[in-house]
């Protein structure tokens, strides 16, 4: 009886502590849709997986988003205006997008017998027969065809690697139409632009000389509506050179910060700095390819054309813009070398300048309790007067280059009139014939003018491009093209087998063949000296860091074939040093986390003695916590830190030094609630506080890497009293 009793009163304390968080809320149909067809093509993928690292709008998947979504499962896709009637059986199955945001898979379609068979994914009801009737009144005429990609042979993987600066250049292909049209443009401008020396030769030889006023009329006429023609094409092409700036911006700013989330973690630059001044060089990038090169480019072949129109009107006036162009690229090249080795000091230098302002700015606090302002400010002038005096030799060299370019105009001009003279009194060429080509002298040396200022900016590009490549060669998460294991449900095994790890640009191994095992459901406390490794193992089980040998398993499987995504899910973690970011404590407890309603919120606030500051303050759980949670002591940063932890019910929880900045009061009421909640759960403690060991069954001792003791938590207790085992 008294067995019985103690059974049900476990359970209700189950029932009473489970989080509600771990149910999906159907409310994304495009998602479900997309899971839907990866399993109907034999790609399983969670809904987790999926949305990871998408800009979701509302936490629902989009229209817009959808083809990147699919791209995560190895499929493509296209959204294309299709009516029903019309579609082909072959390209089955296919998304139908409804109205009211609603979408459906389509499977199959009885033309005969006027039904479509549909899966409304939202019911879970499987497939269902509606008549083609009924569905055209809720169809919004969109439907997405998906189809699995082609995938590469592993062995000929070599002849296909993607190299790092295909990222930007594939981005302005996707423009090419938009360019074609500046091209065009550029076209009828420059065609347009030899319009006016003939105009003036025409009026100065025959409308002057003849006294031809309706001539007059009918040639002024026809080059202001050659004029108005320009100005459209002008018009034009600017606003195509916008256009194509903003999709290259968009596409570009967001394949980086892609990117960088999902970069792995030994491939993180040391300094965040530097590397956050790296990744705003795009700008310079975007600037120079967009709003510069592009038309200067473009125009540049009609330099070409300036230059038989002068042949054809002056002969031997010719040669003197052809050495004109020569000088100026000869100037240009010899400017090169200096202009190169001046941009790329300044450019490291304003790297190392940006991550001492980040630091300084970052560790305020600190910097002023040790009265460290001296060391700052200077390394901080030093940056600034090192980048002053470089920086201002760039400057020099490109000013160099500009005036040299705009004497070179100047000389080029009085040289055709000088020339232009002597062919007048000689018969070869009339007044107005000078005229025109004084006007094509400006139309010929303008492009070449514009190049020559390009090559300043060019190697400002170059590094910012070489910069952003660097970015783009680091190793990620998820390597495009491999495919991982899909496990609907975890129970929460964990192994690691040999493992040995070192840090990133550290030879001194952290972890050396470690071994150690922890069985579903097994309540475990890992204890050691400081940098014995604790922390480490915990990394490794987040898949934050690859062990450098050995393996990491859950459920038998190496957590090198689980989606990161995935494994995270699966693990709640309180972390030894708590992030939390600019927003409001809801924000903070639901980040990374979609469809969660505010029971859920309320329970694991609860749990984690949140709501008893949170109660106290007029905005509750809309309070704002302040840049990275210093709005917060540190023993509220862990409370919210715990209740994100707990909000999904994970079945495994991985809590670092959970309690070390509460107090004894709060620390023993969570301690209370632990011990319900963490009942059939996989539990890691790592701690130091001896009170927190009464919640584990297991002591797990780790020192220099690997295990010296483990076993249950009274033996190893009494071990470490008696001093048989030391930290």
């Amino acid at each position: 009886m008294n067995s019985t009793t103690s059974s049900e009163e476990s359970k209700k304390n189950q029932d009473e502590w489970k989080l509600g968080g771990d149910t999906e809320v159907h409310n994304d149909p495009l998602l479900d849709c997309l899971v839907l067809l990866a399993r109907v093509h034999g790609r399983p993928v969670s809904r987790n997986v999926v949305r990871a690292g998408l800009p979701l709008v509302n936490n629902a998947l989009t229209v817009q988003l959808f083809t990147r979504a699919a791209k995560r499962t190895g499929l493509s896709s296209r959204v294309l205006r299709q009516q029903l009637t019309t579609l082909n059986a072959l390209t089955l199955p296919a998304i139908l997008l409804l109205e009211g945001h609603r979408a459906c898979v389509l499977t199959a379609i009885d033309q005969d017998g006027g039904t479509l068979s549909v899966i409304f994914p939202e019911t879970g009801m499987g497939e269902e027969k509606v008549p083609i009737e009924e569905m055209e009144k809720i169809y919004s005429g969109f439907a997405i065809f998906v189809r699995p990609e082609f995938r590469i042979n592993n062995q000929n993987v070599e002849d296909q690697v993607e190299r790092p600066q295909s990222w930007f250049w594939g981005t302005m292909l996707s423009c090419w139409r938009i360019y074609r049209d500046v091209l065009i443009a550029s076209l009828l401008i420059n065609i347009f632009g030899l319009a006016t020396p003939f105009y003036i030769l025409n009026v100065y030889d025959k409308v002057i000389a003849n006294a031809a006023f309706e001539t007059l009329w009918v040639l002024s006429s026809g080059i202001l509506i050659i004029y108005l023609f320009e100005l459209l094409m002008r018009g034009l092409r600017g606003y195509f050179i916008d256009e194509a700036g903003q999709k290259v911006n968009l596409l570009v700013s967001a394949t980086i910060f892609e990117k960088v989330l999902g970069m792995k973690m030994e491939a993180r630059p040391k300094s965040v700095g530097a590397f956050s001044k790296n990744l705003q060089q795009f700008d310079s990038i975007r600037d120079f390819i967009t709003s510069f090169s592009i038309t200067t480019v473009v125009d540049l072949p009609f330099v070409l054309l300036g230059l038989l129109a002068i042949w054809y009107l002056a002969g031997p006036m010719v040669v003197v813009h052809i050495c004109a162009i020569a000088l100026l690229i000869a100037f240009a090249m010899y400017i090169q070398v200096p202009l190169r080795r001046a941009v790329q000091r300044t450019f490291k230098a304003s790297a190392q300048k940006n991550a001492i302002l980040v630091e300084g700015l970052t560790g305020i606090e600190t910097i002023k309790m040790l009265g460290a302002e001296s060391q700052l400010q200077r390394g901080w002038e030093e940056s600034v007067s090192f980048i002053s005096k470089w920086g201002a030799k760039a400057r020099f060299l490109s000013n160099s280059v500009n005036h040299f370019s705009h004497f070179i105009g100047q000389t080029t001009l009085v040289g055709s009139v000088i020339v232009g003279v002597y062919q007048i009194y000689a018969g070869d060429l009339t007044r107005g014939g000078l005229i025109a080509c004084v006007i094509l002298t400006r139309r010929v040396t303008a492009p070449m003018n514009q190049v020559v200022n390009l090559a300043s900016r060019y190697h400002h590009a170059k590094e910012a491009l070489a910069a952003l490549n660097n970015i783009m060669a680091k190793p990620v998460e998820r390597p495009p093209g491999k495919t991982f294991l899909h496990r609907a449900h975890f129970k929460g095994d964990i192994e690691l087998t040999n493992v040995s790890f070192a840090y990133p640009g550290s030879t001194t191994e952290v972890l050396k063949n470690l071994n150690l095992k922890i069985s579903a459901g097994e309540r475990v406390a890992i204890i050691g000296p400081i940098g014995s490794g604790k922390t480490t193992i915990g990394r490794l089980l987040l898949g934050l860091y690859e062990p450098t040998s050995g393996m990491v398993a859950v459920d038998g499987t190496d957590i090198r074939q689980i989606d990161p995504s995935e494994l995270r899910h699966l693990i709640g973690c309180v972390p030894q040093d708590v992030t939390l970011f600019s927003g409001t404590i809801r924000d903070n407890i639901i980040l990374g986390t979609y469809g969660i309603d505010d029971t859920d919120i309320f329970r694991a606030a609860e749990l984690a003695g949140v709501t008893r500051f949170v109660k106290k303050n007029p905005l509750g759980f809309d309070m704002q916590v302040g840049e990275q949670g210093k709005g917060l002591s540190g023993g509220q940063r862990q409370s919210v830190a715990i209740a994100r932890a707990l909000l999904l019910d994970p079945p495994v929880l991985l809590f670092d030094e959970p309690t070390s900045s509460m107090d004894n009061k709060t620390e023993s009421s969570l301690k209370k609630k632990l011990k319900k909640i963490v009942e059939g759960k996989t539990f890691i403690l790592v701690t130091h506080r001896a009170s927190l060991l009464d919640l584990v069954d297991r002591i797990v001792v780790v020192d220099s890497g690997t295990v010296v003791a483990d076993g249950p938590t009274e033996r190893v207790k009494d071990d470490l009293k008696s001093g048989q085992l030391s930290l």
